[in-house]
C-alpha cells in the first residue's frame, strides 16, 4: 500500500529515467515534487535540468541545482583516499563515494523545503539503491523512501519510452548516444550492459570516451610532482589548488597518457557478479602517489595495519556504509595515521602507466645511514642473530619435542 506522501525530492538528472520518475510520481502519488540536480563534476551541464523539470510542471523555488564539486573531493574522495581505498583489487570506488553526498543533500533539501520523502532512479537489481537508501536513513530515520524500479512495471526502454511519449515528456537526443549505462563524476566514468554483459568479449575501443588508449599515447614520457599535506595533495608542480582543480589537473595527466582504465567483474551487495568498465585516471595517479608518500612517513606496523583494515573501509563504502557508526569508527583510526605524511612524490606518466621515481618528506623516516650498503657506525650487524634466534625459539623448540616433522617432511619429499 503507497504511502500518503505529499512532497518528494526526487534525485533528478534531466535523463530519460528521472524525467519519467518525475511524472510518475505526481501521477502515482498526487504529490507536489522537488528536483535536485547535483554538479559533480560528471562533464555535462547541469542546468538544462531546471528547464525540464519547469516543463514538467515543477515550481522555480522547487528546483535545487547544485555545484558540490569541491565539497566531493575535499569531504568524501580525500577521506577515502587517505585510506588507499579499493574494493575487490582493483575498483576505485567512483560511483559508491558519489552516493553518500547525493543522498546527505537530498535529506537537507527535504528538511528545508518541509518534504517527507525521498526518491531515486536506482534499479532493484544494483547497488546504488542500497547506498541511497542507507543515507537517507542514516541521515533521517523518518524519512519516506520511494523507489519507483521497484514499484513500477516499466522494466525496459521501450515501456519507458512508450511511457514517455503518452505523457508528452520531451527526451532530448544530444549526437551519438552510447548504448551503456554510464555514471560519471570527477573521479570516474563507468560503463555497464549491452556487450559488457559477457565477461569474455572486449569492449569496444570507442566505448571509452576519457582516456586516450595506451597505444596512442605520447611516445614521450611525462613528470609530475605531487604535493601532500596530512594525507592529501594540495599541489601539482608547485602550484596549490583546491581539491576539485587538483583532481581535474589529474584527469587531464591521466586522459592523455592513458592512465586509469580497468574491466572487471565484480560482487555486487545484492548478490550477483556484474562486469563493468571503469576510467579513473586522476584516481589512478593519486593512489599511486598517496601510497608513495606514506612509504616514507608511516610506521611499518601503522602501515601494516592500514592494509589489513582497508579491504573492510572499502566493503563499507561499496556497499553503502558511509554514515555508519564503524566507518567513521575507521575513518577517525587512519585520519590519525596522516598527521605526517607530507612531502612530495615524483611520478613518471607513459603510456597507461605511472611510476613513482621519487618521494621526500621532512617528516621522513628512512635513514640512509642505517639502510646503506656502505660501512656504517649505527647498525651492528651481529645484533641479528640474538633477533632471529628469538624469533626462531618456537620453531626450535617444536623441531626438538616433534622430531616426526622433519621425517614427514623427508617423507614427502621421497614420494614426489
Amino acid at each position: 500500500m503507497k504511502k500518503n506522501i505529499k512532497k518528494a525530492v526526487l534525485a533528478y538528472s534531466g535523463g530519460l529515467d528521472t524525467s519519467i520518475i518525475l511524472k510518475w510520481l505526481q501521477d502515482e502519488y498526487n504529490c507536489e515534487v522537488v528536483t535536485f540536480t547535483a554538479d559533480l563534476g560528471q562533464g555535462e551541464e547541469v542546468e538544462p535540468a531546471r528547464q525540464k523539470a519547469l516543463a514538467l510542471g515543477i515550481k522555480p523555488e522547487n528546483i535545487f541545482i547544485l555545484d558540490l564539486r569541491e565539497e566531493f573531493v575535499k569531504d568524501f574522495v580525500f577521506p577515502m583516499f587517505r585510506a588507499n581505498a579499493i574494493y575487490e583489487g582493483e575498483y576505485l570506488l567512483g560511483t559508491s563515494i558519489a552516493r553518500p553526498l547525493i543522498a546527505k543533500k537530498q535529506i537537507e533539501i527535504a528538511h528545508k523545503s518541509g518534504a517527507d520523502a525521498v526518491s531515486h532512479g536506482a534499479t532493484g537489481k544494483g547497488n546504488d539503491q542500497v547506498r541511497f537508501e542507507l543515507g537517507y536513513l542514516g541521515l533521517d530515520p523518518d524519512i519516506a523512501v520511494i523507489a519507483p524500479w521497484r514499484e513500477w512495471d516499466l522494466n525496459s526502454r521501450e515501456k519507458l519510452l512508450s511511457y514517455a511519449a503518452e505523457h508528452s515528456i520531451q527526451i532530448e537526443k544530444k549526437g551519438k548516444s552510447s548504448p551503456y549505462s554510464m555514471d560519471a563524476n570527477l573521479l570516474h566514468i563507468s560503463y555497464e550492459g549491452q556487450i559488457l554483459e559477457d565477461p569474455a568479449a572486449e569492449p569496444e575501443e570507442d566505448m571509452w570516451l576519457w582516456t586516450t588508449s595506451p597505444e596512442n599515447a605520447p611516445d614521450e614520457a611525462e613528470y609530475i610532482t605531487i604535493s601532500y599535506k596530512n594525507g592529501d595533495p594540495y599541489a601539482i608542480n608547485a602550484k596549490v589548488m583546491s581539491p576539485a582543480t587538483i583532481l581535474e589537473t589529474l584527469n587531464q595527466y591521466g586522459n592523455k597518457h592513458g592512465i586509469g582504465r580497468i574491466d572487471i567483474v565484480e560482487n555486487r551487495y545484492v548478490g550477483m557478479k556484474a562486469r563493468g568498465c571503469y576510467e579513473t585516471p586522476g584516481g589512478t595517479i593519486m593512489l599511486k602517489a598517496h601510497r608513495a608518500i606514506e612509504s616514507i612517513t608511516l610506521d611499518r606496523e601503522e602501515t601494516h595495519l592500514k592494509d589489513e583494515l582497508m579491504p573492510r573501509y572499502a566493503k563499507l563504502i561499496y556497499n553503502g556504509y558511509w554514515w555508519s557508526p564503524e566507518r567513521e569508527m575507521l575513518q577517525a583510526a587512519i585520519d590519525k595515521t596522516q598527521e605526517n605524511v607530507n612531502g612530495d612524490v615524483k611520478l613518471k606518466l607513459y603510456k597507461g602507466n605511472v611510476t613513482v621515481v621519487g618521494r621526500s618528506s621532512e617528516h621522513s623516516l628512512y635513514s640512509e645511514e642505517h639502510s646503506t650498503f656502505e660501512e656504517d657506525e649505527v647498525y651492528n650487524q651481529k645484533d641479528a642473530e640474538g633477533f632471529i634466534r628469538l624469533n626462531a625459539l618456537r620453531f626450535i623448540i617444536e623441531g626438538k619435542k616433534q622430531p616426526h616433522r622433519l621425517e614427514k617432511m623427508h617423507k614427502n619429499k621421497d614420494n614426489i
